[in-house]
């Protein structure tokens, strides 16, 4: 088994961490030893989650946070430091999506408040923990910032969002370069759909639909694998992956799938 002990020293801030994916990668680094300070807008189920984590054997405490919001990310920053003495890592979760219109529907207040949440929080978050991983001279520094598919493809419908995305990307390979030479990894993970909140009450037969749309494999991707992924980044195992914005989404962004009968279809048999 690949051992993931590297991980262990280490600690980290997960923000939007109160659900979805970014619940799965607090969870997920508290199963292997890592300190999380879990940071959400929402307090109530951030907390939870922090007290699921300790309630299951793991380090973990919750911040309240606005990531669009300076003082805040900074308070979040200087929190974790405090309660553990040192910073190795930030995963920028936090995000919010936007409804699909055309793009010269979208009003400018709804442009800038998914600017500001989006993008602008990830740039405060990357800012206030690269300061602090340097300062508290960690030797294995890890920016993650969660994109999306979209921050890799365009997508009509979804300008400000995609724009947005494209943004965290770049902020993530230009970050890459100006702290490689200090071993602090900056990545990007770019999801494609996964089975989380945003799928509310609907039917499994209406999401198994809607999966079979949008995965070449037929599927939803569980959040346990974003998990495993951003604890690969986060461990010494990927020291020498910087800047990459890794997909992950069955291949769905490879391309178009075009039906074709097989030849010899017996071969699943």
């Amino acid at each position: 088994m690949t051992d993931f002990s590297s991980v262990k020293v280490k600690v980290a801030i997960v923000t939007g961490a109160a659900d979805g994916l970014g619940k799965a990668i607090a969870q997920c680094y508290a199963e292997n030893g890592m300190k999380v300070v879990v940071s959400d807008i929402n307090a109530d189920k951030g907390s939870k989650v922090a007290e699921e984590i300790r309630a299951a054997g793991g380090e973990a405490v919750f911040f309240k946070a606005d990531v669009s919001k300076e003082d805040e990310v900074k308070g979040l920053v200087d929190f974790a430091v405090a309660t553990y003495g040192r910073l190795d890592g930030l995963v920028n979760n936090a995000g919010i999506a936007a409804e699909n219109r055309p793009t010269h529907e979208f009003s400018v207040a709804e442009f800038d408040k998914l600017m500001a949440i989006d993008l602008r929080g990830v740039f405060l978050g990357m800012k206030f923990a690269v300061e602090a991983i340097l300062k508290t001279k960690s030797t294995g520094g890890f920016i993650i910032n969660v994109a999306s598919q979209a921050g890799i493809l365009g997508n009509s419908s979804m300008a400000t969002y995609v724009s947005a995305k494209h943004g965290v990307v770049g902020l993530t390979k230009s970050a890459a370069l100006d702290y490689a030479p200090h071993n602090i990894s900056v990545n990007a993970i770019c999801p494609g759909t996964f089975r989380t909140s945003i799928w509310g009450q609907a039917p499994e037969e209406v999401v198994s639909q809607y999966a079979k749309l949008l995965s070449p494999n037929g599927r939803l991707g569980d959040p346990k694998e974003i998990g495993h992924l951003a604890l690969f980044l986060a461990s010494d195992l990927a020291r020498y992956i910087s800047g990459s914005a890794i997909v992950i989404d069955a291949g769905s962004h490879a391309g178009k799938v075009t039906p074709v009968q097989w030849a010899h279809p017996e071969i699943l048999e």
